[in-house]
């Protein structure tokens, strides 16, 4: 049971965006209260002299749907590093794929089986809906608060499998049906990954489609677009066009113009976000502090390899006339294809997480196929097919001016986009609370305090309707971190991606302590959190 505590002396940022205040901040029964209904002999006191309280972090874009699951395999460092930053709630689900929908074909249900657990891990089987998910992490021992958008790549492959081809009228009525009884059961809004397979097979008006749902039930629809490099402006422009056609509210995830021909466009995005704005659209976005992405290693080939599903995949990877095809895709490029690797090469792409060949994590493709004497592409296929798919690699690709921009435009939300794999995981899971506050908010001055706290905070719980969280205010439920803005730092790198920040001393879940010291307690009080209407 949470019991009382009086927090005194402190700076409270209470994620308004207000000016920050000298006061004492008092829990109770797992709420906020008023400092003067408890009294100090009564609570535990904790002097925070000199230290922010502001409202647990909330971050808005994660892939951990699976890693509480997983416990007794996942290591502490890798499960609980995003809370030991300040981070009392992730909101999972992201980039098309959730733990649900399970598809009632055995063949899709195999598929999507296959793609969630090498992109989430082992314990990445779907389940059949938003209620198992709740009941799932309800009975994990989660040491903070998940929430979950619903995936539309899970939706696709429950309904038509990873078939290359647009769906039927009624195919699309069946997701649409699918997705009103995630976002009835308290789903946060629903997600695309646009350049992951089934999602990337989706024609626009499929989207608009599921749109219209979204829109009945005024929870926003979040897109990793169709591209972030050489069109990310065209991509971009079918997301407004669905919320503009469909009256949805529109979510931009983990926002960037990367890749050669990507540098400066983010001056154009953003413009086009303030225009959609300003003929009343509801346009926001999020963005990690870093200037490097992290995704599955499959994503760098070309759409039509994955149709079939994961063991179509596979099979096209041992054939010697596939790879000769997957070269000439990459090497030319082709239509509505995002193609990583043709802006900007594999000399820039690092394996991340390849379980049977730890060897090679840390290192680039380019610099692995060379010490192998193969292409990249026959390299590549051989370690997919080595290790059944499940590789994460880290895409060095992006400009730090273009991320500065982003992050310090308004309406733009936090988000780590945290994959915790096991290997060398970006250091984003570990380091992008503390990061934002450290470097851009006390070394840059790109944010106030202030504004970071509140883009943390009140914006996403108001975003993805996280009742009563995101604030200090009286009732409010008490997640809270305190931290020592002249210290905050994260000591997370691409070498040692899981070393813990420092400056983050106290973070509560409910009114119940998780981190004391930056340690944490042993406390696990969190819980799956639904929209609330």
């Amino acid at each position: 049971m949470p019991g009382d505590y009086l927090l005194r002396g402190g700076l409270v940022v209470d994620g308004s965006g207000a000016a920050a205040v000298q006061s004492d901040v008092a829990l109770s029964n797992g709420r906020i209260v008023p400092p003067g209904t408890i009294t100090p002999q009564d609570a535990t006191v904790i002097d925070v002299t000199g230290l922010v309280v502001s409202p647990g972090f909330i971050d808005v874009h994660t892939h951990s749907d699976a890693t509480a699951l997983d416990a007794r395999s996942t290591p502490p460092d890798l499960a609980w590093a995003a809370a030991r930053q300040g981070v009392t709630t992730e909101i999972a689900g992201n980039c098309g794929y959730s733990l649900f929908p399970s598809a009632q074909d055995s063949a899709h249900a195999d598929s999507l089986r296959d793609f969630c657990t090498a992109l989430l891990g082992p314990a990445g089987s779907p389940v059949p809906g938003m209620e198992g998910f709740a009941a799932s992490h309800n009975k994990a021992a989660r040491v903070n608060n998940i929430a979950s958008l619903q995936g539309h790549s899970s939706l696709r492959a429950a309904v038509l499998g990873f078939a290359q081809r647009r769906a039927t009228p009624e195919e699309t009525d069946q997701m649409c049906t699918l997705l009103d009884d995630a976002l009835n059961a308290g789903a946060a809004g629903w997600s695309s990954g646009l350049i992951y397979p089934p999602g990337t097979y989706a024609d626009t008006a499929e989207l608009i489609a599921l749109g219209r749902v979204s829109a009945r039930h005024r929870v926003p629809y979040v897109t990793h677009l169709r591209d972030e490099m050489s069109r990310v402006e065209a991509a971009l422009d079918e997301a407004l066009e669905i919320s503009r056609r469909s009256g949805t509210a529109l979510h931009v995830s983990h926002h960037k113009t990367a890749g050669r021909n990507g540098v400066g466009k983010s001056a154009t995005t953003l413009a086009m976000m303030d225009a959609a704005r300003s003929e009343g659209l509801d346009v926001t976005c999020d963005v990690y502090p870093y200037v490097a992405g992290s995704t599955s290693l499959h994503a760098m080939l070309p759409p039509w390899a994955s149709a079939g599903g994961f063991q179509a995949l596979l099979a096209r990877l041992a054939e010697p006339v596939q790879r000769e095809r997957m070269r000439a895709s990459i090497e030319h490029g082709e239509p509505g294809w995002e193609n990583t690797i043709g802006n900007g090469g594999w000399d820039r792409i690092d394996i991340a997480g390849a379980p049977k060949h730890p060897a090679a994590e840390g290192h680039s493709i380019a610099k692995l196929a060379a010490q192998a004497g193969q292409d990249p592409v026959d390299f590549v296929a051989d370690l997919l097919l080595a290790e059944t798919g499940a590789v994460t690699i880290i895409s060095h690709s992006m400009d730090e001016a273009d991320m500065q921009r982003v992050m310090a435009h308004p309406g733009t939300m936090i988000g780590s986009d945290g994959v915790p794999r096991d290997g060398k995981p970006h250091p984003r899971w570990a380091g992008t609370f503390a990061r934002v506050l450290g470097r851009y908010v006390r070394e840059l001055g790109l944010l106030s305090l202030e504004d970071a706290v509140l883009r943390m905070t009140a914006l996403p719980a108001q975003r993805f309707g996280l009742a009563d969280r995101g604030s200090l205010v009286p009732g409010a439920v008490a997640d809270v971190v305190v931290f020592d803005p002249a210290a905050v730092e994260d000591r997370a790198t691409f070498t040692e991606p899981l070393r813990r920040p420092i400056g983050i001393e106290h973070v509560f879940v409910a009114g119940r302590e998780i981190l004391c010291g930056q340690r944490l307690t042993g406390a696990a009080p969190g819980v799956t959190v639904r929209r609330r209407a």
